[in-house]
């Protein structure tokens, strides 16, 4: 289906995210943080990107500026995925560019849901 980049220094939230995308047959990339995460997308150019605001070496906000930076990613989408629940956070996460907002903890069925929105699962799957 899709290269999915997650980003997240949480082995518990990088293995559940992985699971999910996994089950619904997408190539999943782990990063464990904001630097290895910045150079996995730049390596695999992945068609979708979760990642965590709270990272121990460099904030979320600081890999999606990374990443719009880059003529190859700056057009995948970013989600961020993040402990910060409220209205404000997710306005203050969109303001900064994000293309959504998930809060954690995750709900399965509401992520599968969102993952499900950024691909067009009729088409038929391409080849590369």
């Amino acid at each position: 289906m899709a290269n999915v980049l997650v980003i997240d220094d949480n082995e518990a939230d990088l293995d559940l995210l992985t699971y999910l995308l996994a089950a619904r047959g997408h190539k999943v990339i782990q990063a464990h943080g904001g630097q290895e995460g910045i150079r996995s997308a730049m390596a695999m150019k992945p068609d979708l990107i979760f990642c965590d605001l709270r990272l121990p070496d460099v904030s979320g906000f600081d890999v999606l500026a990374r990443l719009h930076a880059t003529a190859d990613l700056a057009k995948t989408p970013v989600v961020a995925v993040t402990v910060l629940g409220t209205v404000g956070d997710r306005r203050m996460v969109l303001d900064a560019g994000f293309d959504d907002h998930i809060a954690k903890p995750i709900e399965p069925a509401e992520f599968l849901a969102e993952v499900d929105s950024y691909f067009d699962l009729a088409a038929p799957p391409t080849r590369h």
